[in-house]
């Protein structure tokens, strides 16, 4: 679909029921939520699976202002305009869980509920942002200047994605293969626009969120973990599920009990909004 400035995002659109819409983290795409993973949820619900600007087939936009959180979630409202969806439960992983944080801020009337997996609200402290905003400088540079496979090599290296490992040689591999499809330029773009120093802090409005709120993070990511309990806490009407046997990406890594609790939220908490 074309947005309002000319650019094109991509998506899939599946099934019929509940809405949900589903925003994907840094380098990845609509695919890399898994074909089994979509094709369940499509059973019992229509599923809008967006490739966010700059990644799998949407435009590689290389200026990074685009990329800012408000942007992107101005694309998101936009993709249920064009298919005629008042409300949908936005379902946000990382960066896609930053992006449906920000857009609760502004368009709660666009959601039924809100589910975010190892997410966060960005950085309260100015000085860990500013270390935050020179940290992905560099890592922009070096997506910049060196080949692109050493960089995804590096990123899916990262102890954070260690236990990813368990899904398998021929899935990381596919994994792998997905995010060499991406523009660099792109990437790079996307990291000094939507990195997590450059984004506002939603800390001090998780208060004002009016929404059912369901926080998943796997057992093995002790740092989302934390953030998730304190998010949990400041957040009015939030529910924090840890996903047995999983790190960050807990989807791929333990895909059934991320089913489970989805669909039980979708089908409880989030149908009162809409009532």
């Amino acid at each position: 679909m074309k947005l309002r400035d000319g650019h094109t995002l991509r998506y899939a659109d599946l099934g019929a029921g509940p809405v949900l819409l589903l925003a994907h983290g840094f380098t990845g795409c609509g695919r890399t939520w898994g074909s089994e993973l979509l094709d369940t949820l499509a059973r019992a619900h229509r599923v809008l699976v967006p490739d966010l600007i700059g990644h799998g087939d949407s435009s590689p936009c290389e200026e990074a202002k685009r990329y800012e959180l408000s942007e992107n979630a101005n694309d998101l409202v936009e993709l249920l305009d064009t298919c005629g969806v008042q409300q949908a439960t936005w379902i946000g992983y990382s960066m896609g869980g930053r992006v449906a944080l920000g857009a609760a801020t502004r368009f709660s009337e666009r959601m039924s509920g809100l589910i975010l997996e190892g997410a966060s609200p960005g950085l309260a402290d100015p000085e860990e942002r500013a270390a935050r905003v020179h940290s992905d400088e560099e890592l922009a540079r070096r997506i910049e200047t060196e080949p692109l496979s050493n960089f995804v090599d590096f990123w899916m290296g990262l102890p954070l994605f260690a236990s990813q490992k368990r899904i398998g040689a021929r899935r990381l591999l596919e994994a792998r293969e997905q995010r060499l499809h991406n523009s660099p330029r792109a990437l790079a773009a996307c990291l000094r626009g939507l990195g997590t120093g450059q984004q506002p802090s939603f800390w001090d409005q998780l208060d004002q969120v009016d929404l059912p709120v369901l926080l998943l993070a796997g057992e093995e990511d002790p740092k989302f973990r934390e953030i998730g309990a304190q998010m949990c806490s400041a957040l009015p009407d939030a529910r924090q599920k840890i996903v047995p046997r999983s790190g960050h990406t807990t989807h791929l890594e333990h895909p059934e009990a991320w089913l489970s609790e989805v669909c039980e939220f979708v089908a409880s908490d989030a149908s009162r909004r809409s009532l």
